[in-house]
């Protein structure tokens, strides 16, 4: 009997004595170095990019299906190298795939959306995700969207759906939300107005001299980036320009705007934005 008593005992001390003999095997690794950041490459749109889009027209749960087609429309310029290439006003679609009444028993109706894409001004699909986060080419963006009236809210690590759900769900016409671009597109600047640069040794050289990239920050982060008065992304982001004279503005609810005019040559240019909060009326 003492001897099976002392078997015990010294098995469950096994893995106390293992671990205080290999203390290294517990400490976490050490973090890889972060990659060097690369300036954007010319004449593309970038995956991620915010694109704002309404709604237009009204949605209920009562009357739609699922499959059918629900208009957006773009609320503000993306520019690529300083052109814009998709314009306010511009048509963007997305998909119900899933619609339910109002139902017995007090269960509400539900209604499902997905943004798919955009008209570019030369009539190229742009393709459209509901959340920053995620990289185009196969990896697929995570949104959940709570809408309530015309209000929004994001919930990331989610299926990429606006999920409603109440009595009959009513979408008004004219409610916003920020759709972001599914994977970089690379686009023929020719077709845009862009003058073709003559092919020549120099090309290389001049094409790079010809745009600067601006890395945009902000204290604090998350507020609205507008470069000569077009929404172009929100901070901390890198912005590509054309060179010559910009102006650049940084703008948050609750703090005074931010601005700063610049004459760019290209190169890459660091922009920290310490935003103010605004006095109260």
């Amino acid at each position: 009997m003492r001897n099976r008593l002392l078997q015990v005992a010294f098995l469950a001390l096994c893995p106390f004595l293992a671990a205080q003999q290999n203390p290294a095997s517990q400490s976490a690794p050490s973090a890889a170095p972060s990659a060097p950041t690369q300036p954007p490459p010319p004449h593309t749109i970038l995956d991620g990019t915010p694109v704002k889009v309404r709604l237009s027209q009204n949605m209920s749960s009562a009357d739609a299906k699922t499959g059918q087609d629900v208009p957006f429309e773009v609320t503000e310029d993306v520019l690529v190298d300083g052109i814009v290439v998709l314009p306010k006003g511009a048509a963007a679609l997305g998909t119900v795939t899933e619609a339910e009444p109002k139902r017995r028993m007090g269960r509400g109706g539900k209604l499902d959306i997905t943004i798919s894409y955009a008209r570019l001004s030369d009539q190229e699909k742009l393709a459209l995700r509901a959340s920053k986060e995620g990289k185009g080419g196969g990896h697929v963006g995570a949104m959940t969207g709570a809408m309530v009236g015309t209000a929004i809210v994001f919930f990331p690590a989610a299926p990429l759906f606006l999920f409603m759900h109440g009595k009959d769900i009513t979408i008004p016409q004219g409610t916003e939300l920020n759709a972001f671009v599914e994977g970089d597109m690379h686009l023929d600047m020719s077709k845009f107005g862009a003058q073709p640069v003559a092919q020549s040794a120099s090309a290389p050289a001049a094409a790079a001299a010809a745009q600067a990239s601006l890395v945009i920050e902000s204290t604090p982060p998350g507020a609205d980036i507008e470069v000569d008065g077009a929404f172009v992304g929100n901070t901390p982001s890198t912005v590509t320009v054309a060179a010559g004279a910009h102006e650049i503005a940084v703008k948050k609810k609750g703090f005074t705007d931010w601005s700063r005019k610049l004459n760019v040559t290209g190169g890459s240019i660091h922009l920290n934005a310490e935003l103010e909060a605004a006095k109260a009326q």
